[in-house]
């Protein structure tokens, strides 16, 4: 039987084409420290950059560092630099009363001045799906002709936003072929919920398959539990840390029989963006897997995902680093690593 986790993937993507976005009341304003005043529907804000659509010019990006002020009466959810969350509308009264670079939060019960500097993330709450959803797609292709070896790769990530919560949708394919015949695959899908729980602390649980023909994995079903720790957190970077506990079935190529394992499992995400130009954003996990069901074995996985912005925000170029270990593979496998990088070009939306 042959794994397709790619058709998984296509499901996903092909249930996301039927929303359609909103429109917007173009009632909101950004006031910048040049004194001008942007009028239109405020989206977002993240990684230290304001996501704005304004009529005749579509959605532009500003960076939080040449935001004065904010006025909005829709409904956000606002995170903190401490790691608090808030629910609220924006008021910008204090920029009459040269307090430059604050902002009024209004909450159900209270209002908040904070610095424009001290917001990581804002959020809109009382949108369509469509508007809670972001993600990217990336594709890559590498050919020698010496060796008649082609690799194909395909990647991508979808995030859906609630209160306090995202859903987060993670796939790459890696296919390599030589004379036409598919001699390697390395795929991976995965959907996790993660919650925050209590500022700088949050629980994820995920769902993941995975194929890899170097290792011997025909399929491995995966599910799994941290409790999460933000080291860093702000307006250019979240680097976090968790710990938990990962079952698995495991089907391998050849006929040596399914296995059932538990393990630990410890991991380290960082994602950086840096919003000025050039825009560069690296994405870097690594997760340490060691079996409590086999003493003797313990798995490492590497992602690294580095990229800069080409043309416009949306389109990227950059490269895609993966590296998988396996201490003791199933035995039908060649190898007890695997690793492939490959040149990309993504796109990204909202």
């Amino acid at each position: 039987m042959k794994i397709k986790i790619k058709y998984l993937i296509f499901l996903f993507i092909a249930l996301l084409s039927f929303n359609k976005t909103s429109k917007g009341q173009k009632t909101d304003s950004i006031f910048h420290i040049n004194g001008d005043i942007l009028t239109g529907d405020f989206k977002k804000m993240d990684y230290g950059v304001a996501s704005y659509k304004m009529d005749g010019m579509g959605t532009i990006s500003v960076e939080d560092v040449k935001i004065n002020s904010i006025k909005s009466k829709k409904l956000f959810e606002i995170k903190m630099k401490d790691g608090s969350i808030k629910f609220g509308s924006f008021d910008s009264s204090l920029v009459e009363n040269n307090q430059v670079r604050k902002v009024n939060i209004i909450t159900k019960d209270s209002i908040f001045t904070v610095s424009i500097d001290d917001i990581v993330e804002v959020y809109p709450i009382k949108q369509n799906f469509w508007m809670r959803t972001s993600g990217s797609f990336g594709l890559g292709f590498n050919f020698t002709k010496g060796s008649n070896v082609a690799t194909i790769a395909v990647n991508g990530d979808v995030y859906y936003r609630k209160k306090k919560s995202y859903f987060l949708l993670e796939f790459s394919d890696n296919n390599t072929y030589q004379e036409k015949d598919l001699t390697a695959v390395q795929a991976v899908a995965s959907f996790a919920w993660q919650r925050l729980l209590k500022k700088k602390w949050s629980a994820q649980i995920a769902f993941g398959v995975s194929q890899n023909s170097e290792l011997g994995t025909l399929l491995r079903i995966g599910f799994n539990g941290i409790g999460i720790r933000d080291i860093a957190y702000n307006n250019w970077n979240r680097l976090y840390a968790g710990a938990g506990f990962a079952l698995m079935r495991e089907t391998p190529y050849d006929d040596s029989g399914t296995s059932d394992d538990v393990s630990a499992l410890f991991q380290v995400v960082w994602r950086v963006y840096k919003f000025t130009e050039p825009k560069i954003s690296v994405t870097a996990d690594i997760s340490y897997l060691p079996y409590l069901s086999d003493l003797e074995r313990y798995r490492i996985n590497v992602n690294l995902n580095p990229s800069i912005s080409i043309l416009s925000d949306n389109f990227k170029i950059g490269l895609q680093f993966y590296f998988n270990l396996d201490s003791s593979p199933p035995s039908g496998a060649t190898s007890t690593y695997d690793y492939g990088i490959n040149l990309q070009l993504s796109y990204s939306f909202h």
